[in-house]
């Protein structure tokens, strides 16, 4: 099992902006390219920038994790979304983080 965190750093006043893009992803794209799991959102508070925005999805397999990145890059309205999403974060911030979950 894997969690794919993506991590955006909006710019200083653009957060809530950033958050109702991401929202209206999520049900435009993120949930027909497979990004439905144990979805979870998260932003800066103590010890983070307060414009950092985390958007967690669990996946079985990095193949699925794959499989929806090639889908999401196929679709018109992804591209849509960068576009809108550009003038409100930090350019460079947006990165993928991959984490394999294990047993304790």
């Amino acid at each position: 099992m894997f969690v794919a965190r993506w991590i955006i750093d909006a710019k200083f006043g653009h957060k809530d902006e950033v958050l109702a893009l991401c929202k209206k992803w999520q049900g435009e794209i993120g949930d027909r390219v497979g990004m439905t799991r144990t979805r979870r959102v998260a932003t800066g508070s103590i010890g983070a920038e307060e414009g950092r925005l985390e958007m967690e999805t669990q996946f079985d397999s990095l193949a699925a994790l794959e499989k929806s990145w090639i889908d999401m890059s196929k679709m018109p309205a992804h591209h849509k979304f960068s576009k809108e999403l550009e003038p409100h974060i930090v350019s460079g911030t947006n990165r993928w983080e991959i984490l394999r979950l294990v047993e304790v």
